[in-house]
C-alpha cells in the first residue's frame, strides 16, 4: 500500500495545534457484500491559515472523510479506531447533543449541489436565519438583519430581495452565495468545501472561488477544500493532499505537488488534467466539403405558451433560449460549443435533436426543416445525442442489452439474430465487458454508465453525434477516458461530432473549432488555432481567463506519458 509523503509537522513549541486533526483513522461499511473499508489509518493535519485541498478520484474517500469529520455518518458505518479532533477536543467521544451544538456553529459545511442542501419549501432568508437563533442566540428579527448582511457579503446586490425567494427563483450561482453564507455565518473554526463547484459554469465557479478567497481572508477561517478538479485546488489551497482508495499517498505545498508529484498516482491525476497543448483531435476535415448540418437564424422563444394553453394565462414576455443563431457543422468535424449556464448550448442542442420546437431553418442532408414537426425517423437516426447526466437518460429497469439493442431494433440496423452479437460489439468499442448486457444502470459506476450511453448513440451508425456536458459530471481520470474514447469512436467512423461544454482546457484539446454562446446569442466561432487572436468577442476572453490551469504547461516537468497509461 502507498504511503503518505507528509511534509514536517511544525515543531509544537513555535506553533499553534492544527485545528483539526485526524489520526490513524479507519472507516468501513457493512454491506450485503461484506465489509467495505472506505478509509485506512488516515492522518491529517489541517493548520490555521493554509487552506488544505483534498483531491481524488470519485470512490476514493474524499466525501466520507468529510462527513466522518461532520459526524454524519450512516448507520451501516463502523469505525475501527482512531481520532477526530477540532482544536484538540475529540469529537468521536462528543454526545448527540453535543455534535448537534458543535455542526453549524464549530464546523460548517458548503455541499456540491445548493438545490439539494437548501429546503425547497423554506425561503432563503429562513435558512439563514435558523442558523443565527440555534447557534447565535439572536432573535427572528436580529437574526433576519444579520441575514441580510451576510447575503450582502458574498456579493448579493439585492439581498432583502433574495431573503424573501425560495431556492427555485435563485440561479445556482446565487443558492451557492446562500449556503456560503449560512456557512460563514457562526464564524465556525473550520469550514468543508466539498466539491462547491461541481454543479456550476466556469464563470460562477471562478465567482464562487473568488468570493471564498475574499472572506477566507477576511475571517481567517479554517478550511478544507474537497475536490477532484485539481485546477481548481490550485487557485484555492496552499497545500494539498492526495487520497486513493482511502488512503492519503502524499501531502505537500501545491507547488511541490503538482510541479514534481512522487505517487505513480498523483502523477497519473496531474496527466489526466485537459491541456490545451495536448491536443488528442483527428485532423480537421478540408473546409471546402460543405456543412453536414446548418442553422440559420434559428430562435427559441419560452417565453410562447403552448396553443392550447394561450387561453387559460395571460401573454408572458419574451424569455429566448436561443436568439438567430446561425452556424454549421461540417462532416466529420468535433464542433466545440461553450458558455456559461443559460447561454442556450443545451437549448441548441435539443433543436438539433428534435426535442424543441423553433423558428429558422434547419438544412441536413439535403434537405430543410423549418418545424419540428417536420423532423422524421430518418433524421433523428442520423442526428444522435447523449446527455449530461446518464443516470437520467438510461431506464433503470432495462438491462444494459436491452438499452443498446433498442436503436438496433428501431432502425432495423440488424437481423434480429444478429443484434446480441451487436449489443456485445458495442461493448468492446467502448471498452466494456461483455457481460455488462446484463446488467442494471444502478450496477455500473458513473464512468461506465457514460460509456453506455455513448455506445447507445453511435449504435444507430449517426452521421452526427451532439454531447452535451457528457464529463461535466466525472472526475477528472474518467472524464480523460471518456474523452478518449470518443476521440477513438470518431477516428473510427468518422461521425461528426458536436461536444457542448463549459470546459475550456478539455474542448481546446478535442475540437477543430469552437462556437462560443452568450444569453442565447452566437457571439464568436473560429478555428482552434485562433483562440488567442486578438480578434476574439470579450467574451470568450472572460472565459479564457476563468479557466483554472494547475501548472505551466510550457514549463511543467510532468510529460503526457507520466501516469497516463496507468489511467482507466
Amino acid at each position: 500500500m502507498e504511503r503518505a509523503i507528509v511534509p514536517p509537522v511544525p515543531d509544537a513549541a513555535q506553533a499553534p495545534a492544527p485545528v483539526l486533526e485526524i489520526r490513524d483513522y479507519t472507516l468501513g461499511y457493512n454491506t450485503p457484500a461484506g465489509r467495505f473499508e472506505a478509509l485506512k489509518s488516515i492522518d491529517l493535519q489541517v493548520w490555521r491559515g493554509p487552506t488544505l485541498g483534498l483531491v481524488g478520484e470519485s470512490g476514493s474517500g474524499k466525501t466520507s472523510l468529510a462527513w466522518a469529520i461532520m459526524r454524519y455518518l450512516p448507520e451501516n458505518a463502523v469505525e475501527n479506531s482512531g481520532t477526530i479532533e477540532l482544536s484538540g477536543e475529540n469529537l468521536r467521544a462528543k454526545s448527540v447533543p453535543e455534535i448537534l451544538a458543535i455542526r453549524g456553529r464549530r464546523i460548517s459545511m458548503v455541499f456540491q449541489d445548493p438545490s439539494t442542501s437548501l429546503n425547497p419549501a423554506i425561503r432563503l432568508g429562513d435558512q439563514i436565519a435558523e442558523v443565527l437563533v440555534q447557534h447565535r442566540g439572536l432573535t427572528l428579527k436580529e437574526a433576519r438583519g444579520e441575514g441580510e448582511a451576510l447575503l450582502a457579503r458574498t456579493g448579493i446586490t439585492r439581498p432583502a430581495d433574495m431573503m424573501l425567494r425560495y431556492p427555485h427563483e435563485a440561479s445556482g450561482g446565487e443558492k451557492q452565495r446562500v449556503v456560503i453564507a449560512t456557512a460563514f455565518a457562526c464564524n465556525p473554526e473550520l469550514i468543508i468545501f466539498d466539491e462547491p463547484t461541481t454543479a456550476l459554469d466556469i464563470i460562477t465557479a471562478r465567482q464562487i472561488l473568488e468570493l471564498f478567497g475574499r472572506l477566507r481572508d477576511e475571517t481567517g477561517v479554517t478550511a478544507l477544500y474537497i475536490s477532484h478538479d485539481l485546477g481548481l485546488v490550485s487557485r484555492i489551497a496552499q497545500d494539498v493532499a492526495v487520497i486513493h482508495d482511502g488512503v492519503i499517498v502524499e501531502r505537500g505545498s501545491c507547488a511541490s505537488i503538482f510541479k514534481a508529484p512522487r505517487q505513480p498516482y498523483t502523477k497519473a491525476l496531474l496527466a489526466a488534467v485537459p491541456r490545451p497543448d495536448l491536443r488528442i483531435a483527428p485532423p480537421a476535415p478540408d473546409a471546402s466539403a460543405g456543412d453536414l448540418l446548418s442553422v440559420e437564424d434559428v430562435s427559441v422563444n419560452y417565453g410562447n405558451a403552448p396553443a392550447l394553453l394561450r387561453f387559460l394565462s395571460p401573454p408572458r414576455a419574451d424569455a429566448y433560449g436561443a436568439r438567430s443563431v446561425s452556424l454549421g457543422v461540417r462532416p466529420g468535424e468535433i464542433l466545440g460549443i461553450v458558455g456559461e449556464s443559460g447561454s442556450g448550448k443545451s437549448t441548441l442542442a435539443k433543436v438539433l435533436v428534435g426535442l424543441q420546437t423553433f423558428e429558422g431553418r434547419l438544412s441536413f442532408g439535403g434537405r430543410a426543416f423549418t418545424s419540428r414537426r417536420m423532423i422524421d425517423r430518418d433524421y433523428r437516426r442520423a442526428v444522435q445525442i447523449v446527455f449530461q447526466h446518464p443516470d437520467a437518460s438510461l431506464n433503470p429497469r432495462q438491462r444494459i442489452g436491452t438499452i443498446l439493442s433498442r436503436p438496433l431494433r428501431l432502425y432495423d440496423l440488424v437481423p434480429p439474430a444478429d443484434i446480441a452479437a451487436r449489443v456485445r460489439a458495442l461493448l468492446e468499442e467502448v471498452l466494456l465487458d461483455a457481460d455488462f448486457a446484463a446488467r442494471y444502470p444502478h450496477q455500473l459506476s458513473g464512468g461506465e454508465k457514460q460509456r453506455v450511453a455513448i455506445a447507445r448513440a453511435f449504435a444507430a451508425e449517426p452521421s452526427l453525434v451532439i454531447c452535451d456536458e457528457i464529463t461535466s459530471s466525472l472526475d477528472v481520470s474518467v472524464q480523460a477516458s471518456v474523452a478518449r474514447l470518443l476521440i477513438e469512436l470518431q477516428r473510427r467512423t468518422g461521425t461528426a461530432c458536436i461536444f457542448i461544454t463549459h470546459d475550456l482546457n478539455l474542448v481546446r484539446q478535442l475540437a477543430h473549432r469552437i462556437a462560443v454562446m452568450q444569453h442565447g446569442k452566437l457571439v464568436d466561432l473560429f478555428d482552434i488555432a485562433d483562440v488567442t487572436s486578438d480578434a476574439r468577442d470579450a467574451y470568450t476572453r472572460s472565459l479564457l481567463a476563468a479557466v483554472p490551469i494547475p501548472f505551466d504547461a510550457e514549463t511543467d516537468p510532468v510529460t503526457s506519458e507520466a501516469g497516463a497509461g496507468n489511467m482507466p
